[in-house]
C-alpha cells in the first residue's frame, strides 16, 4: 500500500494540507494560463481529506513487463505487417520510423508521466483543466471500440491454437471444393500452372474453413460461428481471471505475458528468411521508396499504427503508470519500451514478408503486393503458411505459435480492461473493482460476437477505422494542447523536476510543445480532407454500413466539446468569463494524490514561481521570450542572457 501510513496519520496529514490550502486561497497572487507565474487554486474544505490508498507495484520491473506486454502484442505481430503491406513495405519504415521518434516517444512519455504525478486514471488526470475531461472520455469510448474486437481476434487465435494438434495442420493442404486455384502450403510444394490466379491453402483456410467470409456485407452478417464464440468465451474468462485479483497479479504475469513471445518469434524469423523467394519479399519491406515520403495518406497510416502499437491515447499507459511509486525513473522504462516496440515490428515485418516473398514464388506472382488480399486477416494466412512448410514438427511450431500469440493479445486485453476498471472505480469509489471486472468481461463477451459472425472482418475494419482509429488521432491533438499550451509547458515541466529531482531536457520540451502538436495537427488535418470512402479488402461498404461508421465517429469527437461545454456552464454563477477561467485552469483535485506530497508540491511551486518572476524581471523579456525560455531553456531561472 502507498506509503505505509495508519489512519491518523493519514487524517493529520490531510488536516495539515487543508490548512495550507486556506492559508494560500486568501493571498492576492497572480494567476495566468499557459504557464506564465502560474498558482494553485483551489476551493475552501471544510473538513479532513479522507485519502484512499492506492496499490502499487511490488517492484519497478513488474511496470516495465506490463508496459512492455500491453505495447509488444498483435499491434506489432498482426497490424503492422498488413499496416506496412497496404502502404507498400518499405515506402513505410521511414515514415514509422520518424513518427515514433517525434510523436510516439514524446506522447508515451507524456502519458506515462501524468498517470505517475497523479495516481489517477486517464479521466481523472484532467483536473489539470477540466473543460478537456473530454479527451479521457472520449479516449475511453476508443478503449471500449478496441476491447469489442481486440477479443475476436484472441478467438481467432485459440481456434488455431486447438486446430494446430491434428496429426496434418488443416490449412496445409486444399479441399476439393476449394477448386482448382488452391495450392497446398507444403513444404517444397512446387506448382506449375501459371495460367490462372492461385491462393494458397492458407488462405482459402482462413477465409472458407475459421470466418466463412461473406463477399457482400448487404448480405446481412450471419449467424456467429460456435467453434469461435466458444474460444472467444474462454478468451474473457481468461481475461476476467487476471483483472479480477486486481494490479499485483497483473504484474506477476506480465513477465511471461512480456518475454515468452520473443522466442517464438525469432524461430520463426530464422525459419521464414531461410525460404526459398523470401529474399524478394524482405526486400520489398525494406527498400525505402523515396516518392512516397511526400504522401501523407502514408505517414497518416504510420501516426495511426504508432498509437495503436505503443498503446498511446487509449488510457493504459496513463493507467499502469498510476500505480507506480511517485518518483520512479519512468523515463528509462518509455526508452526501453518503445525502442523494444520498434524492433518487435521490424522483426515482425521482416517476418511476414520473408514468408509472402515464399508465396510469391509459390504462386508464381511477379509483385509481392498481389500475393494475398490486404486485410486484418493477414496474420492468419502468412504465418500459418510458413508453419506449414516447417519439415520438422510443424505441429508443434503451430501449438507454441498460437499460444504466443494468444499471449500477446491477453496482455493487451487485460491491460484495456483494467483501464476500465481504474477509470469506474477512480470516478465511482463505490464500485468493487471484482464486479466492475465482472460487467466488463460480460459486455465484452456479448459485444464480441459479432464479430465472430461472417461479417466480421468487415465489421471489424469499421469499427477500427471508425469508432478508434480516428477518435484516438484526433483527442491526441486536444491531450498534447491541453498539457503544453493550456496548463502550460513550464508547469508541466516544472511538475516532472518534483517527482524526478531532475530537469526536463530541451529535446522534450521542444517536442511537447511544437514539433508533436503541430506533426499530429497537420497529419490530422490532411486525413480528414483526403478523407475515402472506407473497403475492406478492395472492396465496397453499404450506404448503411458508412452511416453507422459516422456515427461511432461523431459520438468519439463530440465527447471533447460536449464535455467542456459542460465544463464552463457548471456552477456557473460568477460571469462568464470567470466560468471560462475556471474550467480552463486546475482543480483543487490536481497534483500528487497523497497529502504530504502535495504539500511539498505546493511549496516548491510557490518558490519557482518566485524565482522564476525575479529572473524574468530582471532579463525583462517579453511574453514571447518567456515562452521561448520555457521551451528551449532547461532552467533559466538564474540565467543572465538568453
Amino acid at each position: 500500500m502507498e506509503g505505509g501510513d495508519t489512519n491518523a496519520t493519514r487524517t493529520k496529514s490531510a488536516t495539515i494540507f487543508v490548512n495550507i490550502i486556506d492559508d494560500r486561497r486568501t493571498e492576492d497572487s497572480p494567476r495566468m494560463l499557459q504557464g506564465q507565474l502560474y498558482q494553485p487554486s483551489f476551493e475552501s474544505v471544510s473538513e479532513p481529506l479522507e485519502v484512499k490508498n492506492r496499490e502499487n507495484w511490488a517492484n519497478s520491473v513488474e511496470f516495465l513487463m506490463s508496459c512492455i506486454s500491453v505495447s509488444v502484442g498483435l499491434g506489432n505481430i498482426w497490424r503492422f505487417p498488413f499496416t506496412a503491406y497496404e502502404n507498400g513495405g518499405g515506402a513505410f519504415i521511414i515514415p514509422y520510423v520518424v513518427v515514433l521518434l517525434l510523436i510516439g516517444k514524446p506522447m508515451y512519455y507524456l502519458e506515462v508521466l501524468m498517470g505517475q504525478f497523479t495516481s489517477k486514471s486517464s479521466v481523472k488526470i484532467w483536473s489539470v483543466c477540466p473543460a478537456f475531461i473530454g479527451v479521457g472520455i472520449g479516449q475511453a469510448y476508443a478503449g471500449i471500440a478496441v476491447l469489442t474486437y481486440y477479443s475476436s481476434l484472441l478467438a481467432l487465435t485459440l481456434f488455431y491454437l486447438v486446430a494446430s494438434f491434428q496429426p496434418v495442420l488443416p490449412w496445409s493442404y486444399c479441399r476439393r471444393e476449394w477448386g482448382p486455384n488452391c495450392v497446398d502450403s507444403l513444404p517444397n510444394f512446387n506448382q506449375t500452372r501459371n495460367d490462372i490466379k492461385l491462393q494458397s491453402s492458407s488462405e482459402l483456410y482462413f477465409l472458407k474453413t475459421v470466418i466463412h467470409e461473406i463477399e457482400d456485407l448487404s448480405q446481412g452478417i450471419g449467424m456467429p460461428s460456435w467453434r469461435l464464440t466458444v474460444a472467444l468465451f474462454v478468451a474473457w474468462v481468461v481475461t476476467y481471471m487476471i483483472i479480477v485479483r486486481g494490479i499485483k497479479t497483473t504484474g506477476k504475469a506480465a513477465y511471461f505475458l512480456a518475454m515468452f513471445p520473443y522466442a517464438i518469434l525469432i524461430t520463426l524469423l530464422i525459419r521464414a528468411v531461410t525460404l526459398e523467394g523470401a529474399i524478394d519479399g524482405i526486400i520489398y519491406f525494406l527498400k525505402p521508396n523515396w516518392s512516397e515520403l511526400l504522401n501523407f495518406s502514408v505517414w497518416k497510416a504510420a501516426v495511426v499504427q504508432c498509437f495503436f502499437s505503443l498503446a498511446v491515447g487509449l488510457g493504459p499507459l496513463v493507467m499502469f503508470s498510476s500505480y507506480n511509486k511517485f518518483n520512479h525513473n519512468v523515463r528509462r522504462d518509455t526508452l526501453i519500451v518503445t525502442s523494444l516496440d520498434t524492433l518487435t515490428s521490424l522483426i515482425a515485418g521482416i517476418t511476414i514478408f520473408g514468408i509472402l516473398g515464399n508465396l510469391a514464388f509459390n504462386l508464381k506472382v511477379t509483385n509481392i503486393d498481389e500475393v494475398v488480399r490486404s486485410s486484418t486477416g493477414l496474420a492468419f494466412v502468412s504465418y500459418p503458411d510458413a508453419i506449414a512448410k516447417f519439415t520438422a514438427f510443424p505441429q508443434l511450431f503451430a501449438i507454441l505459435f498460437f499460444f504466443m500469440l494468444f499471449v500477446l493479445g491477453i496482455g493487451t486485453l487485460v491491460a484495456q480492461a483494467n483501464t476500465l476498471v481504474a477509470i469506474l472505480c477512480d470516478q465511482y469509489k463505490w464500485m468493487k473493482a471484482s464486479t466492475v471486472a465482472l460487467a466488463i468481461a460480460v459486455g465484452g463477451f456479448l459485444s464480441g460476437i459479432v464479430y465472430v459472425t461472417p461479417a466480421g472482418q468487415w465489421i471489424l475494419n469499421l469499427v477500427d477505422y471508425y469508432g478508434s482509429t480516428f477518435v484516438v488521432f484526433g483527442l491526441a491533438v486536444f491531450q498534447i494542447i491541453g498539457i503544453s499550451w493550456i496548463y502550460g509547458l513550464q508547469n508541466f515541466c516544472d511538475d516532472i523536476e518534483f517527482m524526478t529531482k531532475s530537469p526536463v531536457s530541451s529535446l522534450w520540451r521542444i517536442c511537447w510543445a511544437i514539433i508533436t502538436p503541430m506533426f499530429l495537427f497537420l497529419i490530422f488535418i490532411y486525413s480528414m480532407i483526403e478523407l475515402e470512402t472506407l473497403k475492406y479488402a478492395g472492396l465496397e461498404y453499404p450506404e448503411s454500413a458508412n452511416v453507422a461508421g459516422w456515427v461511432l465517429l461523431a459520438i468519439g469527437f463530440l465527447q471533447f466539446p460536449l464535455w467542456a461545454i459542460w465544463s464552463v456552464t457548471r456552477d456557473c454563477d460568477k460571469g462568464v468569463y470567470m466560468c471560462f477561467k475556471t474550467a480552463f485552469r486546475p482543480s483543487s483535485e490536481w497534483g500528487p494524490s497523497d497529502p504530504a506530497i502535495k504539500k511539498e508540491w505546493l511549496i516548491y511551486k510557490r518558490s519557482v514561481k518566485e524565482r522564476r518572476k525575479a529572473a524574468n524581471s530582471e532579463l525583462k523579456g517579453s511574453y514571447l521570450m518567456y515562452k521561448l525560455r520555457s521551451i528551449f531553456v532547461t532552467d533559466w531561472t538564474d540565467a543572465k542572457d538568453i
